[in-house]
């Protein structure tokens, strides 16, 4: 097969060392939006060399921990009541505070603590939207959580399936409860996802 070589005309800028496309091709411009962030990175280091995966920066971490630990506070400030509007919608903002924060690690520590972290807030982000009525974006945010994070993420499985029910998207509801249950089982935080599936086929026995 024949290797096709197409030129570009791009300008490196002699101070700031970034890459620039003056003729704006589409093709490109997800390539260099990704590429300016890690070169900033890297001109921020020591020596300009990317360190060792481990450890991780431990200042990005307390600080994805305490936009976690916010959030929750804010759901949870009045424990005998559900959050009002004004918390959860507080609670996305912090939670998502958290989300950019990890999905805005240098590409060169581990992806697995990007999953793991990601996860969790995903998963908190998606009850907060639930708790401000908007199921559609709590469904959403539930399955990116599942996608980085299968076993061992009972809550998000829920948290999807009654956000679909809510949108009275019950087909769909009991087609993603059956799969959690398959990846989850039935213990822990699965007892929820359980009851779940027995009130989406009651449903669909009255119908």
């Amino acid at each position: 097969m024949d290797e096709t070589y197409t030129h570009y005309p791009l300008h490196i800028d002699p101070t700031s060392k970034l890459i620039t496309d003056p003729t704006s091709n589409p093709t490109l411009s997800p390539t260099l939006t990704a590429l300016h962030p890690l070169h900033r990175s890297l001109l921020a280091l020591p020596n300009q060399t990317p360190p060792p995966p481990l450890p991780t920066n431990p200042k990005r971490s307390a600080q994805i921990q305490k936009m976690r630990d916010q959030g929750n506070a804010s759901l949870r400030s009045n424990s005998s009541k559900p959050p009002t509007s004004a918390q959860a919608h507080e609670a996305i903002k912090l939670y998502t505070y958290g989300i950019e924060m990890a999905l805005g690690r240098p590409g060169w520590e581990p992806s697995q603590l990007v999953r793991e972290e990601a996860a969790a807030l995903y998963a908190n982000r998606a009850q907060a939207y639930m708790a401000a009525g908007w199921w559609a974006e709590g469904a959403a945010d539930a399955e990116t959580s599942v996608w980085l994070k299968r076993g061992g993420n009972g809550k998000a499985w829920w948290r999807r399936g009654r956000c679909l029910v809510e949108m009275g998207r019950w087909g769909e509801a009991g087609e993603w409860v059956e799969e959690g249950l398959g990846v989850e089982g039935n213990g822990g935080e699965a007892g929820e996802l359980g009851a779940l599936g027995r009130e989406v086929r009651a449903h669909e026995e009255r119908v």
